[in-house]
């Protein structure tokens, strides 16, 4: 048993920080869903800014801007794809674990923390695209994006909080996840 392994064992749950086409392609997150227990997959624009900035995306790029998407737009057409393909080996996991693990994460555009309206409509409309109900879609925890956080978990869209969250954001995550279970009994 290696170490990773072993920690999942013990309840830890491991976690890919990493996703890039030749990881889709080759079934390398499969081959570390099996052999090293992870159990999920998190995503952000640097780790997509990174598997970009390595050529792998060229093709695709050129052949998606020239019928239409460009920019921010762009990215997250690439994005949804990716994490759509990565999702489906998590969803068993996830389905065995009743939703605990098996999850991966798109996050919305950083330029939106501060606009509590505009995060809330990108969330429902990004979690709507990509179809899978193991994905969670990761909000800001700024002050704006608290009462985003909330309108989304009630409106059955599950969120994580970017790191550097607040407390009073955990907080309220936790009382919205709670009021979400008691909904749902």
């Amino acid at each position: 048993m290696n170490v990773t392994q072993a920690l999942h064992e013990q309840g830890q749950s491991n976690w890919l920080d990493n996703i890039t086409y030749s990881m889709l392609d080759t079934g390398q997150i499969q081959h570390y869903i099996d052999q090293y227990s992870v159990t999920g997959l998190t995503s952000n624009p640097s780790i997509f800014d990174k598997a970009i900035g390595s050529g792998d995306y060229d093709d695709a790029i050129r052949a998606k801007a020239a019928h239409g998407p460009k920019g921010e737009e762009l990215f997250f057409e690439l994005a949804i794809e990716d994490l759509q393909r990565a999702a489906d080996p998590f969803l068993p996991i996830h389905e065995r674990t009743d939703g605990v693990d098996g999850w991966v994460s798109l996050e919305v555009s950083p330029l939106l923390a501060y606009d509590t309206q505009r995060t809330v409509a990108a969330a429902k409309a990004l979690y709507a695209r990509a179809d899978r109900r193991n994905l969670f879609i990761k909000i800001p925890g700024t002050p704006e994006g608290l009462p985003a956080i909330e309108e989304v978990i009630a409106s059955g869209v599950p969120v994580n909080v970017t790191s550097g969250a607040s407390s009073s954001a955990r907080c309220l995550l936790s009382r919205s996840s709670r009021a979400r279970e008691r909904d749902r009994t």
